[in-house]
């Protein structure tokens, strides 16, 4: 009985294919941008931690700024880091985990007549220690070159192709700011990540960005490398605890500074995305419910039309269950095939804007399946008044239809 009110249902739909496509268009709408946003947001998602993967898991990040707590006092502009603080971290925790730091702004780098503006970032002895910095020319510097601040600088892909087209720049002096610097190395192109385009970049040693280029000894973040993924609660901890001595905060005062792990900016990352998603996904279904209305207003029509066709069947012994069953399935089949194609084309915008943005195409098999699902549930849901409208019809009436 339900292979042949299936059949029923095709057979009605193929009747009246532009009829059809016209009611379907509020659940293609609906489910092509629910698919589309649930996976280019999946997509975001893991790259996000690949990149954090990346910059390695057992990594402690120590900045300044209040934490994000509205009960804190306010500030106007929490104390900047500076070289003593991380003197003085080196020295209470250098035994069992690697201490470094970096400092960044933003200028113009050239050479010759050429130039762009680019990310330029000082970064202390123990800082290529901690980070995973692929060349495809030159070296790295060395940590006495980072010690003694000597003029040398490591410049990313788009800054090497600005300045030197396909030269190799690893031996030229290029000017930024008012000082220059002999570049030593090229990074392997990386893309854009949450801290920004790492191919604009340009890195030199802290104390060289210090004296030539900020003229303070201020610095962005300090990071720490815990020996463990274990020991990263305790450590900072120990970090917390060096921090308010280093900067004096009195017993029941909040910090002016923050220390976070990387596992917590996964959190964050994910749950910001996660939320965005939700909320626009949440927006795109209403199209979901425009087209059940559109669903239940069809089939009402189909209803009427067809109501000697309901006559007829309940003469020749059709059961009102029977009649409420052939509805139904016409309204879920028509549901159903609406949510596919919509499927299809959410598949397709998202692959599309994930190559665009350069991240993993990774759809949800799970979500795909609970949207199929949906879709066809949204048939049984605004057919089901139709249906019952449809089977509650007087036999000797709707013979008598016209």
């Amino acid at each position: 009985m339900l292979l042949e009110s299936v059949h029923l249902a095709l057979l009605s739909i193929a009747r009246n294919k532009m009829r059809s496509l016209l009611t379907l268009l509020g659940v293609i709408i609906g489910v092509a941008a629910v698919i589309a946003l649930l996976t280019i947001g999946g997509g975001a998602r893991e790259k996000i931690r690949a990149e954090m993967a990346g910059l390695g898991s057992r990594l402690i990040f120590v900045f300044a700024g209040m934490p994000p707590d509205p009960s804190a006092p306010a500030m106007a502009r929490a104390r900047a880091l500076t070289n003593t603080h991380l003197i003085n971290m080196e020295k209470a925790i250098s035994r069992y985990a690697t201490v470094a730091a970096n400092a960044e702004t933003r200028l113009r780098v050239s050479y010759g007549a050429r130039g762009l503006s680019a990310q330029l970032r000082g970064v202390s002895k123990s800082y290529f220690a901690l980070r995973d910095w692929p060349l495809t020319r030159g070296r790295l510097p060395t940590a006495p070159e980072l010690a003694s601040n000597a003029s040398i600088c490591v410049v990313g892909s788009r800054v090497s192709e600005a300045l030197f087209g396909m030269e190799n720049p690893v031996g030229a002096r290029i000017r930024i700011g008012q000082t220059h610097c002999r570049v030593i190395g090229q990074l392997s192109d990386r893309g854009a990540s949450f801290s920004g385009d790492q191919d604009t970049l340009v890195m030199m040693p802290l104390g060289l960005f210090q004296t030539r280029i900020s003229g303070k000894n201020e610095i962005e973040q300090i990071l720490i490398n815990a020996p463990s993924e274990a020991s990263i609660p305790l450590l900072k901890t120990k970090v917390r605890e060096e921090m308010r001595r280093l900067r004096r905060i009195a017993p029941g005062r909040s910090d002016d500074f923050q220390v976070e792990d990387m596992a917590e900016y996964m959190r964050q990352a994910s749950s910001i995305i996660g939320n965005v998603t939700a909320i626009l996904g949440a927006i795109a279904a209403i199209s979901l419910l425009v087209g059940g209305i559109g669903i239940m207003n069809i089939m009402l029509v189909s209803v009427t039309e067809r109501t000697r066709e309901i006559g007829i069947r309940m003469a020749i012994g059709a059961r009102q269950r029977d009649i409420l069953l052939q509805f139904l399935t016409e309204a879920s089949v028509l549901s159903l095939l609406g949510g596919l194609i919509g499927i299809g084309f959410g598949l397709a915008i998202a692959w599309a804007v994930t190559t665009l943005m350069n991240v993993d195409f990774v759809p949800s098999l799970a979500a795909i399946a609970a949207i199929a699902a949906v879709s066809a549930i949204i048939g049984i849901v605004f057919g089901f008044f139709p249906a019952l409208r449809g089977a509650r019809l007087d036999p000797i009436q709707a013979l008598r239809h016209e």
